[in-house]
């Protein structure tokens, strides 16, 4: 209700109550799947494939948000691994560490799945892990974006959102709504890297406030109406169309 509230004065399309109601039991079943089930005991399950099977399988590096860990990828990774794409799914340690802590482990994962590969990965982000990739970007210089095939970023909070109000780790207050982080980051990123972005944003989000800080300006932003915040990276009909990237 509260993203409800906040959204009133959004560009992005309201949501009606009841897709706020079906969106919220949608959410319950949701974390207790990924927050009970694969994050604390099924993580390492499917395990990371960092070269190719065959000439021409591009690499996917699938990178989590805010407290979460690699096993919120187990249907992605399940998916990649049965078309034989090579896939990496990262933990960005230390969990509450600085946005720009984590520039480093994806320089790594990015320059050794290219190796692997011989193609430059997809790269899929959810909440967190987009500003991840923005501050990689960032750190990595000039003609960074040529490294990747393409960011696809699901719930990413682009320009902030309002519910960091209430963090106090480093990342969290780097997460503030239009806060000086965020717009530090704009200020150095070259006009030309968002597109190669896709950028999916919810009216349902419970995380990201307003939905419309989920945008990037140049992206290819698409809409999925209805969903909460974690049902971004576990929707069919977002993994099945963000998957059609590779080809």
């Amino acid at each position: 209700m509260l993203a409800r509230l906040v959204n009133q004065h959004d560009p992005t399309p309201q949501a009606s109550l009841r897709q706020f109601l079906v969106a919220w039991v949608g959410k319950l079943f949701v974390a207790l799947k990924v927050f009970g089930w694969w994050m604390p005991f099924r993580s390492r399950v499917c395990s990371d494939q960092w070269k190719s099977v065959a000439p021409g399988r591009r690499g996917v590096i699938v990178i989590h948000g805010f407290i979460c860990n690699r096993g919120i990828w187990t249907p992605w990774l399940v998916a990649l691994r049965a078309q034989g794409n090579p896939c990496v799914a990262l933990n960005l340690e230390p969990v509450f560490a600085s946005i720009d802590h984590y520039a480093a482990q994806i320089e790594t994962a990015v320059s050794r799945m290219t190796a692997g590969t011989g193609c430059t990965p997809l790269l899929v982000c959810h909440s967190m892990g987009g500003l991840a990739v923005r501050a990689w970007l960032r750190a990595a210089g000039p003609g960074a974006e040529e490294r990747v095939f393409h960011v696809i970023t699901l719930g990413t909070p682009h320009h902030g959102t309002w519910m960091s109000r209430f963090g106090i780790s480093a990342s969290a207050l780097q997460m503030r709504h239009k806060g000086p982080w965020i717009r530090q980051l704009i200020a150095d990123e070259p006009i030309s890297q968002a597109a190669r972005f896709t950028c999916w944003y919810s009216n349902c989000d419970n995380i990201v406030i307003p939905a419309s800080a989920a945008r990037l300006a140049g992206a290819e932003n698409r809409f999925a109406p209805g969903l909460a915040h974690v049902q971004l990276a576990l929707d069919p009909k977002v993994m099945r169309a963000s998957l059609e990237k590779l080809g």
